[in-house]
């Protein structure tokens, strides 16, 4: 009878094991700063104030380029994209993120992490070719201004966006689609705030050769293209600018104007490879920082870019300041009656 018990529990043992193995986690675990846990309802507090700079300032410019027809021109359209992009992709993770800090709701679908995941990448993919759609227009605007009305006008700019698009999706797509195809078995707890892709990778127990090499093939495409072709056409532009202006104060704001947009740039495109790189190529981060520079890749660019792009233009924030004096004297017209006399 013992022989038999034993027999049979020896038996259960390696059907347990091998049915574990055959199945698959469907739902998932945030934990992103583990080591912060006792503190993660303060940690809402930085997170929830980005999150309203970005929605604030994006909207605003969105709202002053779509109510100002001088700015309907395809720097200002790229521009107005930009900030929409930056609202939808900081609208894909914070939200989720503030809850599971809050509320502790931090569990998701492996469907809904899959979507997340497409989203936030194919959103930053966007974003990457916005930068360098904004780049090549300001190129041409400079170094090519006779042919600048022919090469931007509506039906490039209409073929531009669908290239994005295709480029962006079609990419994202086949990443998405190779994470989701994979079984996990393992562990349920991504050490991340949202789903990025090789977070949720790492969890697999199948071979990942192929989703690495997919994340590698997603930085060449983007960095090892658009970078080039972005510092190219600033070069460019600075060459020119130098050979144009002689007074000092000229070349300064040239170099000023030209230098923050790189800097954003290198904020963006550097965060992100160095996040890429470290779950492809087994960089040793820390997990935290890892985490911390993830969402930094998504908030830091949708919270300057308003000022970089928006404020800091002389006729955007000339626009700012039409529309503010406008709706201060209709609000005035409202209160005051045609007799000088407070309506009641």
């Amino acid at each position: 009878m013992f022989w038999r018990l034993t027999v049979s529990t020896l038996s259960v043992k390696p059907a347990a094991m091998l049915e574990a193995w055959n199945s698959s986690h469907s739902t998932f675990v945030f934990r992103g700063f583990a080591a912060l846990q006792k503190h993660r309802r303060l940690l809402a507090l930085p997170f929830s104030a980005s999150y309203l700079t970005a929605l604030l300032g994006n909207s605003l410019l969105v709202y002053v380029i779509r109510h100002t027809e001088s700015l309907h021109s395809p720097m200002y359209l790229l521009i107005c994209t930009l900030c929409v992009v930056d609202v939808l992709v900081v609208t894909a993770i914070i939200p989720n993120m503030l809850l599971g800090l809050l509320f502790d709701l931090d569990r998701i679908s492996l469907a809904g992490c899959l979507t997340q995941m497409f989203f936030t990448h194919f959103l930053s993919s966007l974003e990457s070719t916005l930068l360098l759609a904004m780049a090549l227009d300001r190129y041409t605007a400079i170094c090519r201004p006779l042919r600048y009305a022919k090469l931007m006008d509506s039906s490039v700019f209409v073929k531009l966006m669908l290239f994005t698009l295709v480029r962006s999706g079609s990419i994202m797509v086949t990443l998405v689609a190779l994470a989701g195809s994979l079984r996990f078995c393992g562990s349920d707890v991504i050490r991340h705030c949202y789903c990025d892709h090789m977070a949720l990778v790492s969890l697999a127990c199948d071979g990942t050769e192929k989703n690495v090499a997919a994340g590698l093939a997603v930085i060449v495409c983007f960095v090892g293209v658009d970078i080039p072709l972005i510092f190219f056409s600033y070069m460019k532009i600075l060459s020119a600018v130098l050979r144009a202006a002689t007074a000092g104060e000229e070349r300064r704001k040239a170099f000023h104007t030209c230098g923050t947009h790189l800097i954003v740039v290198m904020c963006f495109y550097l965060v992100g490879s160095i996040t890429f790189l470290s779950h492809n190529l087994n960089i040793p981060i820390p997990t935290d920082v890892n985490t911390f520079m993830g969402l930094m890749y998504i908030l830091f660019p949708a919270t300057v870019n308003p000022i970089i792009y928006g404020v800091r233009t002389k006729e955007i924030r000339s626009a700012i300041f039409r529309l503010f004096k406008v709706r201060v004297k209709k609000i005035m017209m409202v209160k005051v009656s045609p007799a000088g006399k407070t309506q009641t």
